[in-house]
């Protein structure tokens, strides 16, 4: 059988809807004794240049945004994730999809369990679908849930 030792879980730190996720989470990672990631990415603002605002004013924003985040992450494991014993937290940067693959790379997941919100047409042509491309892309398996 397959060892499962980490379990990488993305979420949406403005959408609380991962917590339905969690009976899933819970039962996958209580089966495996896995070290738990969940991450959350953090949109990389400096790639929009339809209109012009100083790289500084930026760059400002975006590391505030992401301290915020942290912080905002940090509650989240206290209150959501504290039957977790072994709970890795990440606040990420950038593209969620390619964020998330790097991320799975680094860390050597074995398996990354995220929930899909099943948009469909012009909805999935303008913001396209982090699974989609998570789940095409990935070194490891790739569960998904629909939230």
């Amino acid at each position: 059988m397959k060892q499962v030792k980490k379990i990488l879980f993305p979420i949406d730190l403005a959408d609380d809807n991962y917590g339905k996720l969690l009976p899933w989470v819970s039962t996958f990672v209580e089966k495996f004794d896995a070290t738990l990631y969940v991450a959350f990415v953090a949109l990389d603002l400096s790639s929009y240049n339809t209109f012009y605002l100083p790289h500084g004013i930026i760059e400002d924003f975006q590391v505030e945004a992401k301290e915020a985040a942290q912080k905002h992450m940090a509650d989240v494991a206290k209150d959501q994730f504290q039957n977790f014993p072994k709970l890795e937290t990440r606040v990420l940067r950038g593209s969620p999809a390619e964020s998330l693959l790097e991320l799975a790379e680094q860390e050597n997941i074995d398996l990354i369990i995220m929930g899909i919100h099943g948009r469909e047409g012009l909805k999935r042509v303008f913001l396209g679908s982090v699974a989609h491309k998570v789940v095409t892309a990935a070194h490891c398996p790739v569960m998904t849930i629909h939230q």
